[in-house]
């Protein structure tokens, strides 16, 4: 069935955001002198739960953490390091030839929606996309709700979409609705399992739209 629709995670996969929130994490661990372990932050990507996870952690080894008081200078910090930061590379390039094909686009991301249409707003790409379904509205990944809204919003069927995700969790999610996923990591989420995948990609880069299209028709 010809491919109508493609549907993208968005932190991470549409743009590197998550390596500014690591970042972030990191450093406020280090001002309490601890540090946070990669194996625990891997566990959260593509999920709703990384602050709630990432402040229950850190009070567990350093005294008096007050999260409401820590999460204003978190978000400050976390806009500075994505400034001057744009999509990944090739994203632009799939986004044009989808848009030459007369493609439909959307997003589906565990993340706020505040979160995502001002990022998205950020990057330029807004008016790119005509769903964009996120984790306050629906259930955050690895729930397939965000993919299924996707779906209907756009008006095409699973058979009829992409999914493009960075991160296991955002797979699962994808191929419980149904969707033809293809994982394409980012350098945090690279070493992580994909075997849920379609198909797995070094980046944007590296397989033109037209390619993919064409694997996934014959």
């Amino acid at each position: 069935m010809a491919t109508r629709a493609l549907i993208f995670d968005f932190d991470g996969t549409l743009a590197d955001t998550e390596a500014a929130v690591l970042r972030s994490w990191q450093e406020m661990f280090a001002r309490h002198g601890v540090e946070l372990p990669l194996d625990v932050w891997h566990t959260v990507i593509g999920t709703q739960n990384t602050a709630a996870t990432m402040f229950t952690l850190l009070a567990e080894q350093a005294a008096g953490i007050d999260p409401e008081t820590l999460r204003p200078a978190m978000r400050e910090r976390v806009h500075e390091l994505l400034a001057e930061d744009g999509p990944r590379e090739g994203v632009l390039d799939y986004l044009n030839e989808a848009a030459r094909r007369g493609l439909a686009l959307g997003v589906a991301s565990s993340s706020s929606g505040t979160w995502v249409h001002g990022q998205l707003e950020r990057l330029g790409l807004a008016s790119r996309f005509t769903a964009v379904e996120t984790g306050d509205r629906h259930k955050p990944k690895p729930d397939p709700d965000t993919y299924l809204a996707a779906l209907r919003t756009l008006g095409v069927t699973a058979e009829e979409a992409l999914a493009f995700e960075d991160s296991p969790h955002g797979v699962s999610a994808a191929k419980a609705a149904g969707i033809t996923t293809i994982a394409v990591p980012n350098p945090i989420t690279a070493t992580l399992d994909f075997a849920k995948a379609d198909l797995v990609l070094p980046s944007f880069t590296t397989t033109s739209l037209n390619t993919l299209l064409r694997r996934f028709i014959e």
